[in-house]
C-alpha cells in the first residue's frame, strides 16, 4: 500500500531549499484550524478537478488498482466542458462543442457511444441582411485559406509576434470577419493578444463532429466509477518532502497531488500555496491567461431563418463588435451565439440581459427580421465570472510561447494538468485528457507502478 504523511518521506524536492521547507513547516504550524482538522481517509493520489484532464488522470491512475479521489469544487463534473439538460429540455454544451479530430480524439476512442455525426464542413455568410453570393463566398473562403496559410509560417527572424502581425494584406473587406474567426471564436481572444508561435505549433484539424447527447454529456459517461467529491473547493496544499491538501472538512496526505485547475485559477487566491508558487510558475501562468468566449442560446422552434442542422454563419462584418450563430443544434430549436475576445468579455461583463439583447439586435440585423417573437427562452453563459475556472481556454502572449512547458515540471509531488499543458492541442478537450494522463504517467513512475494505459487500444499495447 502507499501512504504518506507530512514529513515522512526522506526524498527531497531538489528544487525547494532547507530554508524554504522550514518556513513551510512554520506556516503550517501556525494555523490552527489546520492542525484541529482532522484526517481524510486514505488515498493514494488526490486528484483536484474533475474536467477532461482531471478524469482522464483518475482513470488512469485507477487502472493500475491505486486509490484514487477526485476533488471537484462545482456540483457538476466536465469542467469546461459540461452539458446543460435542465434549462431547455434538449443539450446545451455550456463550453466546449466541436469534437476535434474524431479519428483520434480519446473521448471517444475510450468509450465509443452513439449519437456521434460529422460537422458540417461549409459555413452560411451575410453581407448586410442577405446571403452571400457564389463569387463572393469563393472571394472569402479564397482569403480565408490565404489567412490560415499564413498562420501556419513560420515568423521571419524567428521571433515570436502578435498572429494579427502575421496575417497577409490581402484579405480585403473580409479581414473583420476573418479576425473574428481565427481569433475570438476560434481562441477566445482577438489575434493581437495571441502568440504566432503558440498558434504555429497547434495540430491542424482532421475534421469535426458533434454529439446529439452532449460534449460534456459524453465527458461525464467517462467519470462513471471514479470517486468523486462534488462541490468540495481546495483550500490550501502544501508541497515539497511530501504533500498536503486541505479542504473545508478535512486534511489529506497523498503520496501524489494532480491539480487540473485553469491557468487564471492558479493565479487567484482559491488555494493557498505553502510554500507560495514559484515565481516561474506565476509567470508562465500570467502568460497564459484564459481569453473570454461565450454563448447565447435561443429557443427558436420551427427553424425562423430557415437554416440547414448546425448551419454555422456568420456575417461580413467591420469591425469586432459581431458573432456567429450555430442553428438549429442537432436538428432542434436551439440557436446558439457565440461570442468571444475584448468585444466578448465586455459584453458578458454587462449582464445576461445585455449579452441576449445584442443576440437579438445581431440576428435582426443580418436576417433583417424581429426575432424577439420567435423566442421562447433564452440563457447565455458567463465563464470568467464563473468561480475556479474564470475564462474560457489559455493562450500565450506574444513572445511568450514556451511558457506552457514551465508548467509542466512537478512542485514537489505536485503535478499540474489542463489544457494550457499541451503545447499542441492546448484549447482543446482532447490537449486536456492527453495532459492528464501524461501526468498520471509521471506519478505513476514517480511511485514505481505503471502498465498498459487503460485507454490505449489493445491492438497497440506490447506483449508482456
Amino acid at each position: 500500500m502507499l501512504h504518506a504523511r507530512f514529513g515522512n518521506h526522506s526524498d527531497t524536492m531538489s528544487r525547494l531549499s532547507r530554508r524554504s521547507f522550514l518556513a513551510a513547516s512554520a506556516l503550517l504550524a501556525a494555523r490552527p484550524a489546520f492542525a484541529a482538522k482532522p484526517t481524510g481517509e486514505d488515498a493514494d493520489v488526490v486528484v483536484v478537478g474533475a474536467g477532461a484532464a482531471g478524469i482522464a488522470a483518475a482513470r488512469r491512475l485507477a487502472a493500475e488498482k491505486l486509490r484514487v479521489l477526485v476533488f471537484e469544487a462545482q456540483d457538476r463534473i466536465g469542467g469546461r466542458c459540461t452539458t446543460d439538460t435542465r434549462t431547455f429540455g434538449v443539450p446545451f454544451d455550456l463550453g466546449a462543442h466541436w469534437i476535434h479530430n474524431p479519428d483520434s480524439n480519446p473521448v471517444l476512442a475510450t468509450a465509443p457511444a452513439s449519437g456521434i455525426y460529422a460537422a458540417p464542413r461549409w459555413q452560411s455568410v451575410r453581407i448586410g441582411a442577405r446571403p452571400a453570393r457564389d463569387p463572393e463566398l469563393e472571394m472569402f473562403l479564397a482569403a480565408q485559406v490565404r489567412a490560415q496559410r499564413a498562420l501556419r509560417e513560420p515568423t521571419k527572424a524567428n521571433t515570436d509576434l502578435p498572429a494579427l502581425r502575421a496575417l497577409p494584406d490581402n484579405l480585403g473587406l473580409w479581414k473583420p470577419s476573418i479576425e473574428f474567426l481565427l481569433g475570438p471564436y476560434a481562441l477566445s481572444k482577438d489575434l493581437n493578444d495571441v502568440s504566432a508561435a503558440d498558434l504555429m505549433r497547434t495540430v491542424e484539424r482532421g475534421g469535426d463532429s458533434f454529439a446529439t447527447q452532449g460534449y460534456g454529456a459524453l465527458l461525464t459517461r467517462l467519470a462513471s466509477g471514479l470517486t468523486i467529491r462534488r462541490s468540495r473547493p481546495v483550500k490550501m496544499m502544501a508541497w515539497g518532502r511530501s504533500s498536503v491538501l486541505e479542504t473545508e472538512e478535512s486534511l489529506w496526505h497523498p503520496s501524489a497531488i494532480i491539480l487540473t485547475c485553469s491557468t487564471n485559477a492558479l493565479l487567484s487566491d482559491d488555494i493557498e500555496f505553502i510554500p507560495p508558487l514559484p515565481k516561474r510558475v506565476k509567470d508562465a501562468a500570467a502568460q497564459l491567461t484564459l481569453g473570454s468566449l461565450d454563448h447565447i442560446a435561443l429557443d427558436m422552434p420551427g427553424n425562423p431563418f430557415a437554416l440547414q442542422k448546425d448551419d454555422l454563419v456568420i456575417e461580413q462584418s467591420s469591425g469586432p463588435r459581431t458573432a456567429a450563430v450555430l442553428a438549429n443544434v442537432s436538428g432542434t430549436g436551439l440557436h446558439v451565439v457565440t461570442v468571444g475576445g475584448a468585444f466578448g468579455r465586455e459584453l458578458a461583463s454587462k449582464g445576461e440581459a445585455a449579452m441576449v439583447n445584442f443576440a437579438v439586435q445581431w440576428l435582426g440585423s443580418i436576417f433583417d427580421t424581429d426575432v424577439k417573437r420567435y423566442i421562447k427562452k433564452t440563457a447565455a453563459t458567463n465563464w470568467n465570472a464563473q468561480d475556479y475556472v474564470k475564462g474560457a481556454m489559455s493562450v500565450a502572449s506574444p513572445g511568450h510561447a514556451d511558457a506552457r512547458r514551465a508548467l509542466m515540471e512537478p512542485l514537489g509531488r505536485i503535478w499540474l494538468a489542463g489544457e494550457a499543458l499541451h503545447e499542441t492541442k492546448w484549447g482543446t478537450v482532447e490537449g486536456a485528457w492527453e495532459s492528464g494522463v501524461r501526468a498520471a504517467e509521471a506519478v505513476l513512475k514517480q511511485l514505481g507502478r505503471g502498465g498498459a494505459r487503460e485507454d490505449e487500444p489493445r491492438h497497440k499495447r506490447k506483449r508482456r
